[in-house]
């Protein structure tokens, strides 16, 4: 039998601890919750991606009757930011969850099995790791890399063999 052990190293800031570029994307991210549209669920989310222009691209989750068809925040954002501006690289994700009574997540809003797979990819047409911001309570956990969340992800070499 062979055995492989996966860990995950994360990093837990206080607010004061994040850099000019790591807040500008946090408060974005937390803007971005007002957007949501949540009346199933009445969970908020809100994500935002810095790209490597200095642009800031903001989604929110998107519900619908006809479930499964809304989409979850940060494929929003990811999506709108690869739509708008092609050749830009995504260099930081935030993704923040908020209650309908405006109380931010006790734990982690980390992203669903779908929304890593399109970080990956997302990292895969960058050529580098995204940084992966998650706020919460207990402080804002840094993340350098969805694979350290996604450690068996689809592949694009895989897929095009």
């Amino acid at each position: 039998m062979k055995t492989i052990e996966i860990a995950a190293k994360i990093r837990i800031l206080d607010e004061s601890e994040l850099t000019l570029d790591q807040k500008n994307v946090v408060d974005a991210a937390k803007l971005a919750t007002s957007r949501s549209y949540s009346p199933y669920s009445h969970y908020k989310v809100g994500a935002a991606c810095l790209l490597d222009n200095g642009e800031i691209i903001t989604g929110s989750n998107q519900e619908n009757a006809a479930y499964p068809s809304g989409l979850c925040a940060e494929r929003t954002a990811v999506f709108y930011a690869q739509s708008r501006y092609p050749e830009a690289r995504i260099l930081k994700l935030c993704i923040i969850g908020k209650t309908a009574s405006d109380i931010y997540s006790k734990g982690v809003c980390a992203p669903c099995g779908a929304c890593r797979q399109v970080i990956l990819e997302a990292e895969y047409r960058n050529g580098a790791p995204i940084e992966i911001l998650l706020p919460s309570q207990q402080g804002i956990y840094v993340i350098n890399g969805i694979s350290t969340l996604l450690p068996f992800g689809f592949s694009y070499d895989e897929v095009t063999e």
